[in-house]
Parts: C-alpha cells; structure tokens; sequence
C-alpha cells in the first residue's frame, strides 16, 4: 500500500505532541521508526537515507549465528544480523568520522526484537556487539534497545550498559531498572481499534494520551507498534505526543517527517477582517469603477488555509455572491498562468504560454482597450514582475510567455495610468523606459518614489516585490492606495487589476508558510477593495483566480490557534475549478459555473 494513495483529510484539535527529554525534537526524523525494517528493499541502508530516527530487526539465534529473519523458516544464510545491520552500522559511523550521522547530536535506535530465547540469544548479541562498544550509547550515537523474548527486568543490570530494554506501560520499575529503559512500547490495539481515518474517539485518544504520558512521566519516548500506518494516522499520533511513528512506508514517512518545516504554519498576527456594509451588493444598477483581484494560484485550500492562521476569518468570507470558474485553457485540461489570465483580459481561450492571443496566436484586444473607450482609468498592479503572464495579459500580445523584454514593449502599445510590480530591468533594457519618460509618463524603479509620483506613471522595483516572508510588508495595500488616489477623481471611473502573484510561488516551491502569508496579504488588499466599493456603492469587486497551484491539502489545523498543516500532490498547476467572488453592484452576474472567459464578457456587458 502506497501511504499517499490513503490518505485521510482531516483538521483536528488534539494534544500537542510532545517528546521526552531524551529525544531530538529538533529533527522530525528522529521521531520516524522502521518496523520489521529488515524486510524492506534495502535493510538499515533505506531507513539510515531517510534518516530515521530507530529501526527494528527481529533476530534469531542458530548454529551460534545471529540471523535476522520475521520466521524461523524465514532464516536465510546470507541475512545475518552482523551484514545487515551490525556491519553497515560500523561503515556509516566511520564515514560520518565516530557518529551514525553528520549531525553529531543526532542518536538512532537499533531495536533488536529478541525471537530466541533470550537465555541464548542475548550473550551471543552481547558477544557480537561488545568489540563495538565505543560506537553505542551510552559512549556512542546507536543505542541498542532490545524487545521481545527479553530477560525480568530484575536481571537487567545483569547485561552491559550499552544494552537497554523495551519497557512496558503499568509495570512499577524500581530506578535503577528504569535507567536501562531505551523507550516504552504497546500494541496500539490494546487501547484502540481506530483504523486510521478521521480521529479516534474520545475514550480511546484519552486511553492512548495516558499511556504515553506515563512514558514521559519517567523521561522515557514512546511508541505504538501495529499502529494504522498512514499520512493522518502519523499526524494523529504525533499530536497524540508519541515519540516514535511506525512505519512499514519507509520513504513515504521520511518525505513526510523531512517536509514538516516547509508543512506547518503559525500565525503570530492576527487581524479583524472589514464587515461590509453590503450597500447596493444585490442591485444592477450603475457599475462606474471596477477593481479585478487575482490570486494567482489561489484555490479553495489556499483560502482555507489564509482563513484557519487567522482564526476562522478573512475578507474574503464576507462575500455573499461566489461562483466557480472552469479553467482549461484551449489546448491542455491544466492552464499556465499566461492562457488563465489571457481569458480573463481578452475573453478568448488560447493555449498555454500564450499571451494576449487566441487559440491561433492571433492578437486579441484586451479589456484595457474596452476601458478606455469608456472614459475610464486604468491601473495595473502585481506584487511580482510585471511582465510575468498574469499583468502582460491585459497589455501584450505574444505567443511565448518567456519573451518578457518583447512583452514589456508591448507596453507602449496599450499602457495604463498607473502601472505597478517588479521587473524593471525589462523596460530599461529594451528602452521601453526611455520612451516612456518620453511621452511624458513618470518612470521610477525605486519605491521610495510612490508617494510622489502622478499619473500616468509606471514604477518597478524589484527590491520591493520579495515574498512576505522576505519582507515585502505592505506592498499591495500601499499600490492599492496610490492607484486609488490617482485614478478615482476621474468622473468616468476606472478600471483595476491588483495580483497577488506569490501564492503561486508558495505553491509551486511547495512551502506553506510561503503560501499562506501570502493569501493573507492578498485577503487584507481584498479587505482594502471592499472599503472602498462600500464608500461609493457603484464599485464592483471580482475577486478570483487563474489556476489553483500546488495540489494542496490541508491535513490539520487549528482555528483557535492559527495553526496550519499542508501537503502538496504537485509543484504545478492542477485542474479543479476556482472559485469567483463578487461584491457591488451586478455582482450577482457572477454566480453560477462558467468558463474563465466568462468573466471577461461580464466585465465588458457591465463596461457598457
């Protein structure tokens, strides 16, 4: 069974995980244990790649030979205990110069599952073993935990120190008989018969939570064996607080446990979304300005987990009239961002990594052209590069979205008011600048410069479009601001497109963090748009989407805490729909499921 095939979604609240004193909370791998790791395709050497944190061998005594085997018919000549694990222990140690990996603070646990009689098989362990000493705990980073057929635990001191035992929940251990205690262990089922979905019920999480607190109780880790071994279950027993997570899915859990930095979120700031005064949401009367919102890559998960880290609310929760859109492009099930927002600018299907073109890569006029016609004001707006697809969309025209210089000469074809992002250097190199200052437009490729810039103006600096985790601060809200100053004097209205370009990013390099203090910020610009469509009641807000990008799912989360838990089936764009949000006059318009183009022929009915 593919763990990932069956996978459980769900968000949960139980304890937060803990971990005894003697583990490395630092590395989630140490939490990772191999069970029956000896048949596995590549005994100890897959477990030690994914930098597992203990493995397990079930060992049988024969013919004075340690042998690793599940059966005793199983016992094979050429699998001995000393080839498979003792051996390759000894090679590793010695190529990480004296530790079982690079990182010297690091321990791993040889569980030794005693199959023989320990009266037999433990001497000839400890005889096999002894020569080693120095590179087991307690003098060095394997420590040796031996379970099974194993001696009372009034005969422990009776073996080495570098030999300790598998404990057992309820029995009173006198201190010293303690000290010799490796971990705690339990079959799973003694407490429950959960399978693995969902969560266990409350009777049982308490039964399992008491176990392992008994184990932290006396500085010991713990850990289940015959646990369900899936992706929600391994999420489940670590906020359980069980130290060890058993796996028969060696490399599944090592991408699992090795992605948790770049899988959980938490919030740290919170902040009160704009209740809207819903003035005229519902009526169809005059449209004067339009303000397009896009998130790029921005799905139903996306949303959910902006709204999770900050507690169950965002701007983009208040909005009455949603509806879906379908986001083929013309020539591939799954869009690029280029034929996304080419529906959205032109109305008109294209392929992918086409701009501004149709189908046949025939230029296409864009809504700016329609926009002006009107009368009104235009402004562009990307917390990224300009001539990236989404932005180039609504002024250029090319059948390759990677000919970013050629698109940003296309700028002087059909240019904006007001023009925002990153990706100066495309307009300086090709002159585009230039001919800008020329015809009188305000060029600047340093932000400092905002506030006193006047329309039309274009200022691109790519110093201040780095990721919210990098800084950007507030980027888009201060656009947002500026264009709005600039453009809503103007008694024909005006027309605004803002992007929150690195959702996607966050998504494409599969980080959460990346992903939702970006949708965080794009929900607060929302929550600027809402604003100002309430000052005037003839503002229409779209809010959507080009694609959704990452395949994220949401395993856990908290919203009274702000905690998040992602994980990404792809570091591309996927298929499913996204969703539309609309506030203002006509925003019923955009109810219902519809084609991405749709939203363009909208836009242009209510232009008119």
């Amino acid at each position: 069974m593919n763990a990932f095939s069956k996978l459980s979604i769900s968000l949960f609240a139980l304890l937060p995980w803990a971990v005894s004193a003697q583990h490395n909370s630092e590395n989630p791998l140490s939490r990772a244990h191999s069970h029956n790791d000896y048949m596995q395709a590549a005994p100890f050497t897959l477990a030690h790649e994914h930098q597992f944190g203990s493995v397990e061998a079930d060992v049988h005594f024969r013919n004075d030979t340690l042998y690793v085997a599940h059966d005793s018919r199983d016992i094979s000549a050429d699998r001995t205990f000393d080839k498979l694990y003792l051996q390759q222990i000894i090679k590793q140690i010695s190529k990480n110069q004296g530790s079982i990996y690079k990182d010297k603070r690091r321990v791993m646990t040889l569980l030794i599952d005693l199959k023989t009689t320990y009266k037999a098989t433990l001497p000839a362990l400890v005889k096999a073993l002894a020569p080693h000493e120095a590179l087991l705990a307690p003098k060095g980073s394997v420590k040796v935990v031996l379970s099974g057929n194993t001696p009372p635990p009034a005969e422990f001191e009776q073996y080495p120190a570098f030999i300790f035992f598998d404990g057992r929940p309820g029995v009173s251990y006198t201190s010293g008989q303690a000290a010799r205690l490796g971990m705690i262990s339990q079959d799973f089922h003694k407490y429950s018969q959960w399978n693995g979905k969902g969560i266990p019920v409350e009777k049982d999480r308490k039964a399992l939570v008491d176990a392992i607190s008994q184990a932290h109780a006396m500085g010991k880790p713990f850990r289940f064996w015959a646990s369900p071994d899936n992706i929600n279950a391994w999420k489940v027993l670590m906020n359980l607080g069980a130290d060890y997570i058993n796996t028969d899915h060696v490399a599944e859990l090592g991408t699992f446990l090795s992605g948790r930095k770049n899988a959980e979120y938490q919030s740290r700031e919170f902040y009160k979304p704009y209740q809207p005064t819903y003035k005229n949401n519902d009526a169809l009367g005059k449209v004067k300005n339009i303000i397009l919102l896009i998130g790029d890559g921005m799905g139903l998960a996306q949303i959910h987990s902006g709204l999770t880290a900050n507690r169950g609310e965002l701007n983009l929760g208040k909005f009455l009239n949603i509806g879906f859109s379908k986001t083929a492009s013309s020539d591939n099930y799954i869009t690029d961002s280029a034929a996304g927002a080419t529906a959205f600018a032109t109305g008109n299907k294209t392929r992918n990594r086409a701009i501004g073109v149709d189908s046949n890569l025939v230029a296409v006029p864009s809504i700016i052209r329609e926009v002006k016609a009107t009368g009104r004001k235009s402004a562009l707006i990307s917390a990224g590069d300009i001539t990236d697809a989404t932005p180039a969309a609504f002024y250029a025209h090319r059948p390759e979205r990677s000919q970013m210089d050629e698109i940003a000469t296309d700028y002087l074809k059909e240019p904006v008011d007001v023009l925002i992002g990153g990706g100066y250097s495309h307009f300086a190199k090709t002159k585009t600048a230039d001919s800008l200052k020329a015809r009188g437009f305000g060029v600047s490729d340093n932000w400092n410069d905002l506030a006193s810039m006047k329309a039309p103006f274009v200022l691109l600096d790519d110093k201040h479009t780095v990721s919210m985790l990098k800084g950007r601060g507030d980027f888009l809200k201060d656009s947002f601001q500026k264009a709005l100053q600039s453009l809503q004097s103007n008694q024909k209205g005006f027309f605004m497109m803002a992007e929150g370009a690195q959702v996607d990013y966050g998504g494409h390099a599969n980080i959460v963090p990346y992903v939702v203090t970006e949708m965080l910020d794009f929900d607060k610009l929302v929550g600027e748009a809402l604003r100002f469509a309430d000052s005037n009641g003839e503002t229409l807000v779209i809010v959507t989407a080009d694609h959704e990008t990452g395949g994220l799912t949401l395993l856990d989360g908290n919203l009274k805490t702000g905690y998040v838990d992602g994980q990404f089936s792809t570091g591309d764009h996927t298929g499913i729909m996204v969703p539309v949000f609309a506030y203002g006059p006509h925003s019923l318009d955009f109810r219902g499921v519809y084609e991405n183009t749709e939203i363009y022929r909208k836009m242009r009915a209510i232009l008119k």
